[in-house]
């Protein structure tokens, strides 16, 4: 039965795809798998939002237990996209080598709570956490592609996606994982996996910080230079109204 779901949803996510390059024909592949992508990125947060503060239970405190059924909706509806895009990502060569590791360490981890029938709690957790900044990097890159991301909606989603990543991914991460470690009922292998996934939201975010850094120097620079420019102005203002008198 869940070989069938994860069928299914990957059946579902490839039409998904089909049905966006139709539409957009004009726009090229990435960017209709990034609709996909924004598409699944939204449905997942809000079905795992569901799954971890309504239906429960709580991953900080329950983590390892058995898997319910609306945990395990999420998990195959999750897998089945990453299949999609892992594949899509290899056959069109897009991705570099950390986010390809990402990939596999997620359809991983999902694969082996589907298999074991555990810990869905805590995996739908991190699933959460990973997929909240998701809509907004895929917004920061259409907002590219359409010209617009040289304004103040472009950074308002940059800062938007660096507080999220930093708090949820990182900071509750940090605390889940610590939870997720010291679980007696939670599995060696799905520790381990824990251990891959932290380490990779590390990379990201170093890489993440890095991308702050220097946009908020260019920002700084470009500042000091109209700020400069203004007083150039308004000093041969001061000029031209001196000699007219």
């Amino acid at each position: 039965m869940t070989v069938l779901e994860v069928t299914c949803s990957l059946i579902g996510w490839f039409c998904l795809y089909l049905f966006f390059s139709c539409t957009f024909a004009q726009r090229g592949p990435e960017w209709n798998c990034r609709l996909v992508t924004l598409s699944h990125g939204v449905l997942i947060v809000l079905l795992t939002a569901y799954v971890v503060f309504i239906d429960g239970p709580w991953p900080l405190t329950h983590a390892g237990t058995e898997n319910t059924e609306l945990q395990t909706l999420a998990l195959t509806i999750c897998l089945g996209y990453f299949i999609f895009d892992m594949c899509w990502c290899v056959c069109n060569r897009t991705e570099g080598p950390v986010m390809m590791a990402h990939h596999v360490a997620s359809i991983m981890s999902i694969l082996l709570a589907l298999l074991m029938g555990v810990s869905g709690c805590e995996t739908c957790g991190v699933i959460f956490g990973s997929e909240l900044t998701n809509p907004l990097l895929q917004t920061r890159w259409f907002l590219r592609q359409l010209g617009l991301y040289d304004s103040l909606l472009g950074d308002a989603v940059d800062l938007l996606f660096i507080l999220l990543f930093a708090t949820v991914r990182v900071g509750v991460g940090t605390v889940m994982f610590y939870c997720e470690l010291t679980s007696p009922r939670t599995t060696l292998i799905m520790k381990l996996g824990g251990v891959v996934m932290y380490g990779l939201a590390w990379v990201f975010m170093v890489d993440i910080a890095r991308f702050g850094y220097k946009k908020s120097r260019a920002k700084y620079k470009r500042w000091l230079e109209n700020h400069k420019l203004k007083e150039i102005d308004s000093q041969k203002l001061d000029g031209l109204s001196d000699k007219t008198e």
